[in-house]
């Protein structure tokens, strides 16, 4: 299968599933009322952080698999009439402006995950608001920017999510992993993946195998899965007949193996830097940085 260079037809992802069922037990007690994906990296939360980026690949309907415990995330979408009212015509008032921008220009959709049964299972609940069509996925935890880690180069400014659909106009029969090189101490964290570099390419893979959290010696490379996905649509015909690992989740990693023996799965290291948001001391570090950034501290 060869990569599809020059393909004429533009073929453009709309839909962005946001995988935000969990409990986020790793920050409790502050989420024992507050989602995870509301916890602020300075003032913006974690979701905002992650609509922002599926809208800089030109996304425009966010498709939320939520909890009926996770209202507030619906409630920072949608407008607060008594806040605005307060803030009117003084300084604070453009402080609400990027949030009613995105709630202006994108359409939420919800549905409702009944278990926690592993991102599989997530995803595979969200099909009733993809449909059959190509889509982006976001794991709120993983913060990305376009600076890479240990360099100053900008990747053109594109966001992570919009080089990954730069690569999948190319190859718009396979879906895209986002990976980053990882301690080899750490690959029991992750997905691994092992492949053969793309002819013509020193960032893109053709996927050819896939392992979920592998001990240090079974580790096939220090590839590691992120949370940035671009899936095609039959990726859910294949987690509906995905079997479920010794935990009894299914897993994405999984389904995605069955897609690669078939050719259809990419792995791409993307250009930039990745927090991981999802345990305290990465949230941490995020916060420090963004507040550097901005000439906070």
């Amino acid at each position: 299968m060869k990569p599809m260079f020059g393909l004429e037809t533009f073929i453009k992802i709309n839909k962005c599933l946001f995988p935000v069922a969990g409990y986020g037990t790793r920050f409790l007690p502050a989420t024992k009322a507050i989602p995870k994906e509301m916890l602020p990296i300075l003032t913006k939360p974690l979701i905002q952080y992650g609509v922002e980026e599926a809208m800089s690949a030109g996304m425009t309907t966010m498709a939320m698999v939520t909890s009926k415990y996770k209202q507030a995330i619906k409630n920072h979408f949608e407008p607060h009439s008594d806040i605005e009212a307060s803030i009117k015509d003084t300084t604070k008032e453009s402080l609400l402006d990027e949030v009613n921008h995105t709630s202006s220009v994108c359409n939420f959709t919800y549905i409702e995950q009944d278990q926690m049964l592993g991102l599989g299972h997530a995803i595979y609940t969200g099909k009733p608001l993809i449909g059959n069509e190509p889509f982006a996925v976001i794991l709120p935890d993983d913060l990305c920017t376009s600076t890479p880690q240990g360099g100053t180069e900008k990747s053109d400014g594109d966001s992570v999510l919009k080089q990954m659909t730069k690569l999948y106009q190319q190859h718009p029969d396979c879906c895209i992993v986002a990976i980053e090189e990882v301690p080899m101490i750490e690959v029991d964290k992750y997905g691994v993946i092992d492949g053969e570099l793309l002819e013509g390419s020193n960032d893109a893979y053709r996927v050819n195998s896939m392992v979920e959290k592998p001990s240090l010696k079974d580790a096939p490379t220090n590839l590691a899965i992120i949370g940035r996905y671009i899936l095609t649509p039959d990726i859910f015909d294949v987690l509906e007949s995905t079997e479920p690992d010794k935990n009894g989740e299914i897993q994405i990693t999984d389904a995605l193996m069955t897609l690669a023996k078939q050719g259809k799965v990419i792995a791409y290291k993307f250009k930039g830097k990745r927090f991981d948001c999802g345990n305290v001391e990465g949230f941490v570090v995020a916060t420090n940085y963004f507040a550097k950034e901005q000439g906070i501290i």
